[in-house]
C-alpha cells in the first residue's frame, strides 16, 4: 500500500509545472470559446464597394473582348467550304461531311437552296450564311445565252476574244492545245476562286505550259471580273487574310505575326522571307491584298 501512495508523490517542481500545464489549458479553452477567429468582419463597406467595382470593370472587359471574337463573315463560295469555316459559320459535323460527301462526287452546289438540300441545315442558319454566299457569274448563266457552236461560230470564234470567266467547256477544248481534262481543270479552278481577277492566274492551272496559255489568252480574256473584297495587309486580321485564296490559316497567322515584329508589311517581296510563303505566286496573291 505505501508502495502505490509513494508513486502519486510529486515533487515541488513538478507540481508547479502540472499546475502550469493545467492554467495553460484552461486558457486556450477560454480563447477558443470567446474569441471570433473570422475575418469576414474586418472587410470594411469601403473595400467591399472597392472590390464591386473592380468586378463592374471586368465584367465590362470580358464583354469587349466576347465582341471582338466574334467572328466576321465575308463572301464566299460555300462549296469550299473547310472543317473550320463550317465550324465558325455554325455548322454542326454532320453537316459539313454532308457536303464533302457531295463534294467528293464533283458536284458542285449551285445555290442556297440546294446548298441546304444537301446539307440539310436549319432554315435558321441558312438564312443567317445565305446572304454571303458567293457563286461565279457563269454558274447563274442561262444555257440559252450560251453560243451556239456550229460552223458559222467556229470560223469567227478566233475574231473577238471570249470572256474567260463566261467560257464555256465546249468553248475551251476549241483552243489548240486544250483538251476536255485540261478545259475542266480551268474551269473547276475558275470555280474554286469564285472567277479569274486576273489573266496571270492561268499560271495555277496544272498542265497548261507557256505555249498552250498564250494560245488560250488569243482567243479568252479576264472581261468581266467577280467582285473581290481586297484586304489591307497591314491592317486585315488572319480570317481576312486566310480568306485569299492562295493563303491558309497558319500563313495568314505567320504574315500577321511578321507585320507585328516589324511593324508593316513595305512591300509585297517582304513575303517571301516568310518560311512556307509561296514566293512564286506573289503576283496573283497581289490581286487580293494590298499595300496601305
Amino acid at each position: 500500500m505505501s508502495n502505490l501512495s509513494s508513486s502519486f508523490i510529486f515533487s515541488k517542481s513538478q507540481r508547479k509545472g502540472i499546475f502550469l500545464l493545467v492554467l495553460l489549458i484552461i486558457t486556450f479553452q477560454l480563447i477558443y470559446f470567446f474569441v471570433d477567429f473570422n475575418t469576414e468582419n474586418t472587410i470594411s463597406k469601403e473595400d467591399i464597394s472597392r472590390i464591386a467595382h473592380y468586378q463592374k470593370q471586368i465584367d465590362s472587359l470580358k464583354q469587349v473582348a466576347l465582341a471582338e471574337a466574334e467572328v466576321k463573315i465575308y463572301p464566299f463560295n460555300p462549296n469550299l467550304i473547310t472543317d473550320y469555316k463550317g465550324y465558325t459559320l455554325g455548322m454542326s459535323v454532320e453537316e459539313i461531311d454532308r457536303l464533302f460527301e457531295f463534294r467528293k462526287s464533283n458536284k458542285w452546289v449551285n445555290s442556297s437552296e440546294e446548298f441546304q438540300n444537301v446539307t440539310l441545315v436549319s432554315d435558321s442558319l441558312l438564312n443567317k450564311i445565305s446572304p454571303y454566299f458567293k457563286f461565279p457569274d457563269w454558274v447563274k448563266k442561262d444555257k440559252q445565252n450560251r453560243p451556239n457552236l456550229n460552223n458559222s461560230a467556229n470560223s469567227s470564234f478566233n475574231k473577238n476574244k471570249g470572256d474567260l470567266n463566261k467560257a464555256s467547256l465546249e468553248e475551251l477544248i476549241l483552243v489548240k492545245g486544250i483538251g476536255e481534262v485540261l478545259a475542266t481543270r480551268i474551269i473547276k479552278y475558275r470555280y474554286k476562286t469564285g472567277g479569274f481577277v486576273s489573266d496571270i492566274q492561268l499560271k495555277d492551272i496544272y498542265g497548261l505550259d507557256l505555249e498552250t496559255r498564250k494560245e488560250l489568252l488569243k482567243n479568252f480574256s479576264v472581261l468581266s471580273k467577280p467582285e473581290v473584297v481586297i484586304f489591307n495587309i497591314n491592317k486585315a486580321s488572319v480570317l481576312e487574310i486566310a480568306s485569299v485564296p492562295y493563303l491558309d490559316y497558319e500563313l495568314a497567322r505567320e504574315i500577321v505575326n511578321y507585320r507585328i515584329l516589324h511593324e508593316r508589311i513595305a512591300t509585297f517581296e517582304e513575303l517571301a522571307k516568310i518560311k512556307g510563303f509561296p514566293s512564286e505566286k506573289i503576283d496573283r496573291i497581289a490581286l487580293y491584298l494590298a499595300l496601305e
